[in-house]
C-alpha cells in the first residue's frame, strides 16, 4: 500500500512542494534573478496542477486544463522576458542586482 490514495495526490504533493520552494526562494533571496526563478517555480507548480486536474478530472477529452497550462506558459515566458529586461537595465545603471540596494523608485 502506498502513502497516496490516488495518483492525483502524488501530483498535488509535488506541485505543493514546488510552490513552497518557489515561494521560499522568492521571499528570502535578495538577488533579482533568483527571485524571478522562484516566481517561475511557482508558475510551474500551477501548471502541474492544471495538467493533473485535467488528466484525472471527469472529462480529460475536453483539453481545458491543457489550454490553461499553455496560456500560463505563455504568460510566464512574457513575464520572464520583461523581468530579465528590467534586471539587465537596472544592473547597467546601478551596477547591482541586489534588491535591497535598489532604491531609485522610492518617493
Amino acid at each position: 500500500m502506498t502513502c497516496f490514495s490516488t495518483p492525483l495526490a502524488g501530483y498535488l504533493l509535488l506541485a505543493a512542494l514546488l510552490f513552497a520552494i518557489g515561494l521560499a526562494g522568492a521571499l528570502t533571496r535578495r538577488n533579482a534573478i533568483l527571485v524571478l526563478i522562484g516566481i517561475e517555480l511557482m508558475l510551474n507548480a500551477a501548471n502541474l496542477n492544471f495538467i493533473a486536474f485535467w488528466r484525472f478530472g471527469p472529462h480529460p477529452e475536453a483539453l481545458t486544463g491543457l489550454m490553461f497550462a499553455v496560456f500560463s506558459i505563455a504568460v510566464a515566458a512574457a513575464e520572464a522576458a520583461v523581468g530579465l529586461g528590467l534586471v539587465i537595465q537596472i544592473h547597467r545603471h546601478l551596477k547591482t542586482a541586489d534588491l535591497d540596494q535598489i532604491n531609485r523608485m522610492k518617493g
